[in-house]
């Protein structure tokens, strides 16, 4: 497992996610979503398992879930346990804020 981090401290990385939105970010040589609700931050992968549907397309709930933009199945963005919805699961990757940024675990 390697260690990724976004921003040089805990401010700056609030400031390049911003909230309840999703970003795409290459970490080695992998893609990933990130996004936010306040200080809690998500990791997921790119692409829906169901019918591969880009998820930065999709919307983030306050409930911290993630909605598919095609068929609108629904993911808890912190384990990647479908909600709604008939799919295999998201993965997720672990992430800890911290005061040297976003620590980002794939």
């Amino acid at each position: 497992m390697k260690t990724f981090t976004l921003g040089q401290d805990k401010e700056q990385a609030l400031q390049l996610i911003p909230d309840r939105k999703i970003k795409v970010v290459r970490l080695g040589n992998t893609k990933i979503c990130v996004s936010r609700i306040g200080d809690s931050f998500y990791a997921f992968e790119t692409q829906c398992p169901h019918r591969k549907a880009e998820l930065q397309q999709g919307v983030v709930t306050s409930f911290g879930e993630i909605v598919c933009p095609l068929h609108e199945y629904r993911f808890d963005m912190k384990t990647g346990d479908v909600k709604s919805g008939s799919c295999g699961e998201l993965l997720t990757y672990k992430v800890e804020l911290t005061g040297d940024g976003l620590k980002i675990y794939v």
